[in-house]
């Protein structure tokens, strides 16, 4: 069975340029949509700038819980595509019918946990008092519903994974236009404040999941979905956890270290977190386009890998590579330019808020071109199947220089700075990146010496 894009025969830059295009659209829509709850509730709130700091403090927390499940959507996404190119029909429809009761079963025990643990946690996080109940009921509200967003992301990786860029775009731009206006009219109409964009937020992404769901069931391939089939296959599972783990624990470390940066940024005061949860939005727009070649390069890598054409990796990750890092270089100096008047558009009116944004559009996205480095290798090594190289370097690359700096350097009080802070950023990734690097070149080499050798075995 064959995929909807050949991602097996060269020449793979324009293949990689339409199947990327579409996952970006569809991560910059779904961040424009975030954007415009920034927005809405900073306009419409009572307190603006105070309900941008409880919805924008939650991110890196909320993200340390629920990564570790995402990861094994990412598992779900590199074991389909490896099983298409190896034309093996079965396992493909195995994987989707084991990783969808596991996207289920994960998102019930995250509603757990999310709900009865959320103002705890919060307050681990020495989030300031003015702005730990509106944080807390947000974040309440988000995990209430947070099976939607994992079926989805396992539902969309199965799809990407098939080939199938387009569907994930159409449905999170209808759920788009369901979140905006709901947010309008819970925020705007009845002044629900952080409640209602966390409502809007959950009905939106409950759709999404849905029709996903729908298209996967509409399929006339071994990638269809048999509601009467769902079942947990042992060995499926297996993979989709040794793939899926690492890369979950790897989220959760990067989050872990985000959670104390975000903590060294809460000391700084509500004005601070409002201007960095402005600018961070901003920020995740450029990241959303680097990160679409990161999904193209896993599952281009991974499907090459499954036919063991290891002759064209090295093309898909330069191609990968020079897209994602000339788009990061563009845009980080379009968004540093810029940064002043978009930032108002968040926040009005509060010129100390604003220039707190700037500190970090100087210090973290104008160079955001080396996370694209990063990110594209760690998106080819998880397409190769190597799952705990990237883990353990993003572990020591990331999160130990990121931890490292804030109890030495940071804590030292000549240092004691925002923009120290910032500045450990752009330092992690390129340090990251060059030990994936590494890392492909020696696994690639391995996997080339053993088809050599199998080759050998075989030739009478």
């Amino acid at each position: 069975m064959k995929s909807s894009v050949n991602m097996i025969e060269g020449p793979f830059f324009k293949k990689i340029l339409l199947y990327t295009f579409p996952i970006m659209l569809t991560g910059i829509l779904q961040l424009a949509f975030n954007a415009a709850d920034l927005i809405i509730v900073g306009q419409f709130a009572e307190d603006g700038t105070l309900s941008i700091a409880a919805v924008s403090g939650t991110g890196a927390l909320t993200n340390l819980i629920v990564n570790l499940f995402m990861g094994l959507s990412v598992g779900s996404g590199v074991t389909v595509a490896q099983a298409l190119g190896a034309g093996h029909d079965k396992e493909v429809h195995r994987i989707i019918h084991t990783a969808i009761p596991a996207a289920i079963i994960s998102g019930l025990f995250l509603t757990v946990v999310g709900v009865s643990l959320s103002r705890t946690f919060l307050e681990w996080m020495g989030t300031p008092e003015n702005v730990i109940s509106l944080s807390a009921l947000y974040m309440q509200i988000y995990f209430g519903g947070i099976l939607g967003p994992l079926v989805y992301n396992f539902g969309a990786a199965i799809l990407r994974a098939c080939g199938d860029t387009k569907s994930p775009l159409f449905f999170l731009s209808a759920a788009g236009v369901i979140n905006v206006v709901l947010n309008t009219l819970f925020v705007a109409v009845f002044h629900m404040d952080v409640a209602g964009v966390a409502l809007a937020t959950v009905i939106s992404q409950i759709f999404a999941a849905i029709m996903v769901l729908i298209t996967l069931a509409k399929r006339k391939d071994a990638c269809k979905l048999e509601w009467r089939k769902l079942k947990i296959y042992p060995k499926p599972l297996l993979k989709i956890i040794r793939i899926g783990i690492p890369s979950g624990i790897q989220g959760a470390m990067f989050s872990i270290s985000n959670v104390i940066l975000q903590s060294s940024i809460n000391s700084f005061g509500s004005a601070v977190m409002s201007g960095n949860g402005a600018a961070a939005n901003l920020e995740g727009f450029l990241y959303t386009a680097i990160n679409s070649f990161h999904q193209s390069a896993l599952n281009f890598t991974g499907q090459n890998m499954g036919a063991r054409r290891y002759d064209n990796m090295k093309k898909i990750v330069f191609i990968c590579l020079g897209c994602a890092v000339f788009i990061g270089s563009l845009l980080g100096t379009v968004l540093y330019i810029f940064g002043e008047p978009l930032l108002n558009i968040y926040i009005p009116d509060a010129p100390l808020e604003i220039s707190m944004g700037l500190v970090r559009i100087q210090y973290v996205v104008l160079p955001y071109f080396t996370i694209a480095l990063m990110d594209i290798m760690s998106g080819v090594l998880r397409g190769m199947g190597a799952s705990i190289s990237p883990m353990l370097i993003s572990v020591l690359g990331v999160c130990g220089i990121r931890i490292g700096w804030i109890f030495t350097i940071f804590a030292d009080p000549r240092f004691h700075t925002l923009e120290m802070l910032y500045i450990v950023y752009p330092i992690s990734w390129l340090v990251t990146a060059v030990a994936e690097f590494v890392a492909f070149t020696i696994i690639l080499k391995n996997q080339k010496r053993r088809l050599a050798a199998h080759m050998a075995q075989s030739t009478p």
